[in-house]
């Protein structure tokens, strides 16, 4: 379903109208992608992750989890590069610990 049609539903549901031609209740501003917006979701990262379930026709992902240790670490370290200010480092961070990450050079997050 596009958005679009979710948001002229939701404000038929609340009683208001589409502004249109300059009738109205409300207006829906369609602003485009922004840095890092994805026009669709994956559900999977890779196919290697499933495995089967008790009903032939179900699939299940078992994906890779840090443990606690890793996490706590994990928590510290992002700690330490907040107080230091460092958001190159902190993009090495998440590049390093989340599975199907990588860098991107030309983002700005300032």
């Amino acid at each position: 379903m596009k958005i679009i049609d979710i948001a002229r539903r939701m404000i038929a549901m609340s009683g208001r109208s589409v502004k249109e031609n300059g009738k109205g209740d409300i207006e829906i501003q369609v602003s485009g992608l922004r840095p890092g917006e994805k026009l669709y979701e994956e559900l999977l990262i890779n196919d290697d992750s499933l495995c089967g379930a008790p009903h032939e026709k179900i699939m299940r992902a078992e994906e890779a989890m840090l443990s606690q240790i890793e996490v706590a670490s994990t928590l510290r370290e992002l700690r330490d590069i907040l107080e230091r200010g460092d958001s190159n480092a902190i993009r090495e961070l998440v590049a390093r610990r989340v599975e199907g990450s990588h860098l991107q050079e030309d983002v700005d997050v300032g």
